[in-house]
C-alpha cells in the first residue's frame, strides 16, 4: 500500500505563522496545475507495483480548485496509478470556501474526507492568525459538509496563541465535542523563520510564545479528549471509533509515498527526494524536462533514526519484534541496550511495543535522543 501527496501552493492570503510553499498570485494556477499533471504522469513508476490506497490534496489551500480542475487531477492519477476501490481521498479546505454550492461540487468528485482549516472558533484568534474565514463561517462550513454528506471530517485546531486564553481553548474544545466530527489534529502554535508572526516578535510587537501556557493547554486537551471518548493516536492528532488518517498514518508508519508539486516531498524506503520549491522554477522544469528535485539516500543509520522519530511519535510506537526484519543485528543490539536506559517514567514497554505515555508524548523527542547513533563515537 502506498499514497499519494498533491501539494497545491495557492492560497487566498498569508497566514501570519504559516511557512509552508504557497503563493497568493494565481495568475499562474492554470500552467502550476497542468505541470503537476505531467508530474504524476512522469512519475508514474515511482511506487512500483504498490496499490495506491490513500491520496491527499494538500497546500496552501486545494478547496480553491473548481471541480473541473480537481476532476482533471483526479482523472489522470486514475489514468496512471492503480488505486484502491476503497482509497481514502482527503481535501484540505478552508471554512470560507465550504458553500453549499461548493461542498455539492466536492460531493461530484472522488473525495471522500475533509480537513478543514478551523484553528480557532474565536475572532480574536482569527484576526491575530490572519485567517480568511471568520468564526461563524467555522461553525458552518462543517455544519454545511455534514448536511451535503460528508461524514468523514477532521478540522485543525491551534493551541498556545498569544490571544487564546486557557477558558478560550477549552470553549474551543467543547465546541469541537458538539459538532460530532471524528478527528482532530490540534497544534501547539510554533513560530517558524520568515513568518509575519517570527518578524514582529522579532520587533516586539506580539509577546513570544508562552511554553508553560503550551503545555497547560496541551493537558486542557488530554483531559477533554479522554472525557469524550477519543483517542490519542500521535503526538497531534486524535479520534473516535479508530477513525485515523490513514494517509497521515503512512507517513508515520513507513510506508511508500509519492509527492507530486513544487515542495512536495516523496519516500520510497531506501531514498528521499523533493521537488523545487518555487512555482515558476517547478513549471519551468517540467515543461523543459529538466530536473526539478533534490535526492538523498538514505543510510540504515538515518533510516533508524526516522523510524524511531516516526513511530515514537505515536500510539503504536516501536515494534521491538521486528527490529531485527528492519535493520542489521549491530543497529538491533544498539536499540536493545539502549531501551533498557530509556527513562521509564516516559515510556510503556507492552506486548513488545514501546511507546511515549500519551501524556509524555510532548517529549518523544527526548526519547528518540537516548535511542538514537550518536555519530561521533
Amino acid at each position: 500500500m502506498a499514497g499519494i501527496y498533491i501539494h497545491i501552493p495557492f492560497c487566498k492570503q498569508a497566514c501570519s505563522y504559516c511557512d509552508f510553499h504557497f503563493s497568493t498570485k494565481l495568475t499562474n494556477k492554470k500552467s502550476v496545475l497542468s505541470a503537476i499533471e505531467k508530474e504524476l504522469k512522469l512519475r508514474s513508476n515511482y511506487l512500483g507495483q504498490e496499490l495506491v490506497d490513500t491520496i491527499y490534496l494538500g497546500g496552501g489551500t486545494p478547496s480553491l480548485l473548481s471541480e473541473i480542475e480537481l476532476q482533471s487531477i483526479f482523472q489522470t492519477v486514475l489514468n496512471n496509478y492503480t488505486v484502491s476501490d476503497h482509497a481514502e481521498i482527503t481535501l484540505e479546505a478552508n471554512p470560507d470556501d465550504l458553500t453549499k454550492v461548493k461542498l455539492q461540487e466536492l460531493k461530484q468528485t472522488p473525495i471522500n474526507r475533509l480537513s478543514i482549516g478551523v484553528q480557532s472558533f474565536f475572532e480574536e484568534d482569527l484576526r491575530f492568525m490572519n485567517r480568511a474565514h471568520n468564526a461563524k463561517e467555522a461553525v458552518t462550513s462543517i455544519q454545511n459538509a455534514k448536511e451535503v454528506g460528508f461524514d468523514n471530517l477532521s478540522i485543525d485546531l491551534i493551541f498556545g496563541s498569544q490571544t487564546t486564553s486557557n477558558e478560550m481553548w477549552q470553549r474551543n474544545l467543547s465546541i469541537f465535542f458538539d459538532l460530532g466530527i471524528n478527528h482532530l489534529s490540534a497544534y501547539s502554535l510554533t513560530v517558524e523563520e520568515k513568518t509575519a508572526l517570527a518578524h514582529n516578535i522579532a520587533k516586539g510587537k506580539v509577546e513570544n510564545i508562552d511554553d508553560e501556557k503550551n503545555y497547560t493547554q496541551y493537558l486542557i486537551l488530554q483531559n477533554a479528549i479522554k472525557e469524550n471518548g477519543f483517542e490519542q493516536y500521535e503526538l497531534s492528532n486524535y479520534c473516535i471509533d479508530e477513525s485515523y488518517s490513514k494517509h497521515n498514518t503512512s507517513y508515520w508508519q513507513n510506508k511508500k509515498y509519492l509527492g507530486i508539486g513544487p515542495s512536495a516531498h516523496s519516500f520510497n524506503g531506501i531514498s528521499r527526494q523533493w521537488n523545487v520549491k518555487n512555482n515558476a522554477l517547478y513549471t519551468k522544469a517540467i515543461n523543459e524536462g529538466n530536473s526539478y528535485f533534490e535526492k538523498e539516500e538514505l543510510s540504515e543509520i538515518d533510516r533508524y533514526h526516522e523510524y524511531l522519530i516516526t513511530s515514537l511519535r505515536t500510539k503504536w510506537g516501536v515494534d521491538v519484534s521486528k527490529m531485527d526484519m528492519l535493520f542489521s543485528p549491530s543497529i538491533v543490539e544498539h536499540f536493545n541496550t539502549k531501551m533498557f536506559f530509556v527513562d521509564k517514567s516516559l515510556v510503556d514497554l507492552s506486548h513488545d511495543n514501546l511507546t511515549v505515555k500519551s501524556d509524555n508524548l510532548f517529549q518523544s523527542d527526548e526519547v528518540v535522543r537516548q535511542l538514537m547513533i550518536d555519530l561521533k563515537e
